[in-house]
């Protein structure tokens, strides 16, 4: 039985694919079709990324309105 390539090394058949680090764990990685977890280097950084979001520790940084704005709408604000 073999073991399958392991996907964040480089294959000799693309040797001008980038190497970016992982997000999760920051391991030097091969961004190329041939590592189906890209930008992550394994499926566990890729599942530990999706929990974080899944769990809302990522937000997208707004400002928020004032308490007496009408629904943030500048249309209504003086």
């Amino acid at each position: 039985m073999t073991t399958p390539a392991d996907p964040s090394s480089p294959p000799s058949s693309n040797p001008d694919a980038p190497v970016v680090n992982c997000p999760t764990c920051g391991q030097a990685t091969l961004f190329a079709r041939s590592n189906r977890f890209r930008p992550f280097c394994s499926e566990r950084c890729k599942m530990i990324d999706l929990g974080a979001w899944g769990n809302e520790e990522f937000r997208v940084p707004v400002q928020t309105p004032p308490q007496d704005a009408q629904y943030g709408d500048p249309r209504f604000e003086d």
